[in-house]
């Protein structure tokens, strides 16, 4: 992943580097010295942000379903 997708990926789902760093217990000076040739982001990174994406989701379907579940 390059930094543009990166930050691009971000935005989709209103979140900034320094949110990023806090969310995944990162430097933010890591984060943001993240460049696409001597400090490459890390593989991981994709996937925890395609798996906080849909955890979004998720939330959304379960606060939009929760007034009509019995209790």
């Amino acid at each position: 992943m390059i930094k543009e997708e990166f930050d691009k990926i971000l935005k989709s789902i209103d979140l900034d580097r320094k949110a990023f760093a806090e969310l995944t217990n990162i430097s933010y000076n890591t984060v943001n010295n993240w460049n696409d040739n001597k400090k490459p982001i890390p593989n991981w990174v994709k996937s925890w942000l395609n798996n906080y994406k849909k955890s979004i989701i998720l939330d959304n379907i379960i606060n939009d379903l929760t007034p009509y579940l019995k209790e």
